[in-house]
């Protein structure tokens, strides 16, 4: 079985000669199928570039980045994603059914097919009481969930979730945590960035730490921080130590 994703000697540059700026510098990355995969690193270490490569909005300046092994400038590897941003935003007078429905038709869904789908991620994101509020009314919380479950309405292989609970309080985190298991269990993949450590700690299978564009380690949490260390106390050691290289 092919990785979800993979990258190899992966880079990007913005500018052009002397004021150009390396965003990923060479790097490589593998996510197997059904994991859920912390994507960490300080500001200015590339996970949104990275993501951006793999949704293609970003070209790679050299290397590849393939999703299930279709490279990510093919449209068939784009189908099999959905993307939670950092900051997700709606058409505020719309209600979160009508969200849905609207990005449902995108996929070119309809009729009762269309109906069971949204009526299927509602439940998932525990949204139905809410489904026919306008979004413009929404928590902070219950915007994320429904933009959550717009990201879900083609019923992607793999989720890419940009800080998917920042600025949320502990209960809107621990409602995001339920459903990104809820996700895994359905096998999903699930690959997110966050600065949130000790969610990454709660919910992860595996992570992957970046600095300057590079991949300082990866693997299973268990066989990277070392026993009665934390993962906080590693991440700032690591990316630290790779910021006075």
């Amino acid at each position: 079985m092919n990785p979800a994703i993979e990258t190899e000697d992966l880079t990007v540059e913005f500018g052009l000669g002397r004021g150009s700026v390396r965003a990923l510098d060479n790097l490589k990355l593998t996510v197997e199928p059904g994991s859920i995969f912390g994507f960490l690193g300080p500001n200015g270490a590339g996970k949104t570039t990275t993501m951006h490569v793999l949704l293609g909005f970003v070209s790679p300046t050299s290397g590849s980045a393939r999703i299930f092994g279709d490279d990510v400038q093919r449209s068939i590897a784009r189908q099999r994603i959905g993307y939670l941003p950092e900051l997700p935003e709606t058409y505020r007078f719309l209600t979160g059914r009508e969200l849905l429905t609207a990005t449902g038709k995108l996929f070119l869904l309809k009729g009762k097919a269309l109906r069971d789908r949204v009526r299927e991620v509602l439940a998932l994101v525990e949204m139905e009481d809410a489904a026919d509020r306008r979004t413009g009314g929404y928590s902070r919380g219950m915007l994320q969930r429904i933009c959550l479950a717009q990201a879900m309405v083609n019923d992607p292989d793999l989720l890419i979730m940009d800080e998917p609970t920042g600025g949320l309080d502990p209960a809107g985190r621990m409602k995001i945590r339920e459903i990104i298991i809820r996700l895994r269990d359905q096998g999903k993949t699930i690959f997110f960035s966050s600065h949130e450590l000790s969610e990454v700690e709660l919910v992860c299978n595996r992570l992957a730490i970046l600095a300057r564009g590079k991949t300082v380690t990866s693997g299973r949490i268990s066989d990277i921080v070392p026993p009665g260390k934390s993962l906080e106390k590693y991440f700032l050691e690591a990316t630290a130590d790779r910021d006075n290289a």
